[in-house]
């Protein structure tokens, strides 16, 4: 009986895998999680219970529709473009001219909805980037000489080369031994290069646009990501790039620093609570297993004085201590209803907070995720139009950066692996 229950348990299994990696009519896929329900179930797998999150059939339905509007989109030079800020009425995606920051986000989109390097739309969408990085100045912090577009100016002006690097690193962990391997990650370290020579003294990025705060926390980001992926960071500019998304938010009062956010609650707190994700994990595994093993009572605070106790160096006890309160406080804050409203209605800046907020909380592995998921599909589902695509009614309007990032935020639990990797020690 035991045999052919698990039969049929791995058959389902196959069944699901095959679904998820089978192109449709359309070329996109179906957003199915990493790892099998069913092989968890017999006990024949090792799962957390976070992990395993079915995808409705609205959920991939909306997902189809808004990856086959952005093939379509694609430009003939192998990129997307969001256009400029003077001409923020244009829509007509073909209407405008592809830029570096616009095409690593619909990349990363791609990318996490199941496409492969070699298929045509991404395969041509990186040797656009790779391509603008190997022909950008040594001697200039972006890869684009482009100015005014709709990212540069509500973003910063080194937006374009912060994005590419984070598509880089996100690709990397996705290569065995492509042939296209080596060169990615040469781009990549000219990214980095860029990325820590405009970095500013409080460790923000240069260059900061309307809501500059998220330029700089996808900064901090992308420094991480690349690290990640074995490309050198200098651990001191990524410490100060993280310090100063942390520092915009204080867990006490729940106050946020908004003057590089547009005194918008929301672009600081997403920034602040992706930042601190990695520490306040650490900070919870250690202090799970300090109190199993009886090393603290089961009721003990997170305090620097107890992080002593358990092995956590003097030096860095205070600092945990204070990444695991502003990340508890922070992902509340960025979940509230009125700080998720933004600057009144939604622009390509509310979907990247959310993007942070999610990707955050997968990093920490933060059981709450699920709970965050099924309020924002929410949200983003309400707001889609009719062909599929998402757009801003404020700052960055352009569907396609708008529409990149939401696919992004809907097809998370597809990067589970890699983001809960991130947060790792």
């Amino acid at each position: 009986m035991k045999t052919k229950l698990a039969v049929i348990a791995i058959t389902m299994c196959i069944a699901i895998a095959l679904t998820s990696f089978t192109r449709r009519d359309t070329k996109v896929l179906r957003p199915y999680p990493k790892g099998c329900v069913f092989r968890t179930v017999m006990g024949e797998e090792s799962s957390d219970n976070m992990f395993v999150y079915n995808t409705s059939e609205v959920l991939a339905t909306s997902l189809d529709r808004g990856l086959s509007w952005m093939t379509k989109a694609q430009n003939h030079d192998g990129g997307w473009g969001a256009g400029t800020h003077a001409r923020q009425d244009i829509s007509d995606p073909h209407a405008v001219t592809s830029d570096p920051a616009t095409t690593s986000m619909v990349a990363m989109a791609l990318l996490r909805t199941g496409t492969k390097p070699n298929d045509a739309n991404l395969k041509t969408a990186i040797e656009y980037l790779l391509t603008s990085v190997e022909r950008s100045s040594p001697q200039s912090l972006n890869i684009t000489e482009q100015v005014g577009t709709q990212i540069q100016v509500k973003l910063g002006q080194n937006i374009d080369v912060i994005l590419a690097s984070q598509f880089f690193s996100n690709l990397l962990s996705q290569m065995s031994d492509s042939p296209l391997k080596e060169r990615v990650k040469k781009a990549n370290e000219v990214c980095v290069n860029k990325i820590q020579k405009a970095q500013s003294s409080d460790g923000s990025t240069q260059g900061s646009g309307w809501a500059g705060v998220l330029q700089s926390s996808f900064a901090a980001n992308s420094l991480e990501s690349a690290q990640k992926q074995g490309i050198h960071v200098d651990d001191k500019v990524l410490a100060q790039a993280k310090t100063f998304q942390k520092n915009n938010y204080d867990p006490g009062t729940g106050g946020a620093k908004t003057d590089m956010g547009a005194g918008v609650v929301l672009y600081s707190v997403s920034g602040s609570s992706r930042s601190s994700a990695k520490e306040a994990r650490r900070v919870r595994e250690e202090m799970t297993k300090a109190k199993d093993e009886g090393k603290l009572p089961a009721n003990a605070p997170v305090t620097s004085e107890n992080l002593e106790k358990i092995g956590f160096k003097p030096s860095e006890s205070r600092d945990y201590a204070t990444s695991y309160e502003v990340y508890e406080s922070a992902k509340v804050q960025a979940q509230r209803a009125d700080v998720m409203d933004g600057f009144g209605s939604n622009g390509g800046e509310e979907f990247l907070s959310y993007l942070q907020t999610g990707e955050g909380m997968v990093i920490a592995k933060d059981t709450q995720w699920t709970k965050w998921y099924d309020n924002i599909s929410g949200r983003l589902l309400k707001i889609q139009n009719e062909d599929g695509s998402w757009n801003g009614h404020h700052c960055i309007t352009s569907p396609v950066f708008c529409t990149a990032t939401c696919l992004l935020i809907l097809s998370v639990n597809n990067d589970i692996d890699r983001l809960s990797n991130l947060g790792e020690k």
